[in-house]
């Protein structure tokens, strides 16, 4: 039976991609084997939002080779779609798909000659292809949405993965349906502006959780990540009393100086993010609010960063995702003056990571004697299950009991190395 093996990089938009071309090979007759295993054929899905994401994409390319001589190696993604020239001469690599085929793997590689180069135009990114994982089994990234229209400086998504685009809303609701048939429990709304879904459709991004909320078998979902300036009133609101959307949204800032965000061509400021911050506070008191920001963007100064520091400091966030930036050939921001040394990004870097350490442990002291319903996801060491809260908390459970993709109830005991430590209840 043939082997096939698959490497992601990059965003949760990647992993529904990369588990739907898998999925093909697997109904025509492959077996799935861990990367870093021989295999007949490794999928290797990039990622080109950094630099290093770029290396590692090559790195995977390199080790699948060495472990499999004779196989093939398929790269595709947002790294062979704009720089597919950097993959052609590494060996092994058969061949090199751009986003728009990305999921049609399995067909193209039975009609297509080694070392082939298929489709990488940006112009030809304008069809929306479904896509949702399963490979995890207790929760499923489902793809809602492609592309972005935004024009950020320091940014080349809109080039590797087009116009902001979408299917109907009732196709959607047959991928979540589907996803529901197969037992898995929680689903994870993704793609590259979710916030922006409906406009090839004439919906909003309200309508489909309006219309997913209604999906009988799934009971949690998770916005994934969603733009300040998209995250509605409405939305907030409907997510304070839906038994199945959770506590829990992701918020890009990139910047607390308005001066930077301006630079970075961001469609928000600093007043309003924090008035989406304060707002699903105030109608989600256990909201788990995660936040992106970009260090050392050119330019930015010991005061920008100052108060990009503060109003973080400031506000009931409980986690922070730090980006150094890196330079992306082709970006407005690449040819910016007055960039920051590398040093200066590390030692922001690490005063951020101090502040989100601090706020994540403080949001998991506020729970601390409650009780909350836990999606158990993973045995640990053969001692118990680990899993997540609906507000993002991350649980251990000591027990001999099989628990994975199982929702019980739990009261949280104390925090022992950034986990909450609970009991059944």
């Amino acid at each position: 039976m043939k082997k096939i093996s698959a490497f992601t990089l990059g965003c949760k938009l990647n992993f529904s991609e990369t588990d739907t071309i898998v999925r093909d090979f697997l109904k025509n007759g492959y077996t799935l084997v861990p990367f870093g295993q021989e295999a007949d054929i490794t999928i290797i899905n990039t990622c080109t939002v950094t630099a290093q994401g770029e290396r590692k994409s090559k790195n995977a390319v390199r080790k699948a080779h060495k472990v499999s001589p004779q196989g093939d190696i398929v790269v595709v993604g947002c790294a062979t779609q704009i720089h597919s020239d950097r993959f052609k001469n590494l060996e092994g690599v058969s061949l090199i798909l751009g986003n728009k085929n990305k999921t049609k793997v399995f067909d193209i590689l039975s009609r297509s000659k080694r070392q082939t180069v298929y489709n990488c135009r940006t112009e030809d990114l304008n069809t929306f292809d479904h896509a949702y994982s399963v490979a995890m089994r207790t929760r499923s990234f489902l793809k809602v949405q492609d592309g972005c229209d935004y024009p950020c400086t320091y940014c080349t998504i809109p080039k590797v993965r087009g116009k902001s685009r979408n299917d109907k809303i009732e196709k959607i609701i047959e991928d979540a349906k589907s996803i529901a048939q197969q037992g898995i429990k929680e689903i994870i709304l993704t793609g590259v502006n979710i916030g922006d879904f409906g406009k090839s459709t004439g919906e909003t991004f309200f309508d489909l959780v309006k219309e997913l909320d209604k999906v009988e078998g799934i009971e949690r979902y998770r916005i994934s990540s969603i733009e300040p300036n998209l995250l509605t009133d409405e939305i907030i609101k409907f997510v304070a009393k839906s038994q199945k959307f959770v506590s829990h949204f992701h918020i890009p800032l990139q910047s607390g100086s308005d001066e930077v965000l301006a630079r970075m061509k961001r469609r928000y400021n600093t007043k309003k993010f924090a008035d989406r911050v304060l707002t699903a506070n105030k109608f989600i008191s256990d909201v788990f609010l995660g936040i992106d920001v970009i260090v050392g963007f050119p330019g930015e100064t010991d005061e920008n960063f100052n108060e990009t520091y503060n109003l973080l400091e400031s506000l009931p966030i409980a986690y922070l995702h730090i980006f150094p930036y890196s330079d992306r050939p082709g970006t407005p921001a690449s040819v910016m003056k007055n960039k920051v040394n590398s040093e200066k990004i590390k030692q922001r870097e690490e005063k951020l990571k101090q502040l989100s350490d601090k706020k994540h442990k403080n949001f998991y002291l506020k729970f601390i004697g409650s009780q909350r319903d836990v999606l158990f996801e993973y045995k640990k060491k053969n001692t118990g299950f680990e899993g997540y809260t609906d507000n993002y908390i991350r649980v251990f459970v000591r027990t001999d009991y099989e628990l994975k993709n199982t929702v019980h109830k739990v009261k949280l005991l104390n925090i022992q190395d950034g986990i909450v430590e609970a009991k059944l209840i």
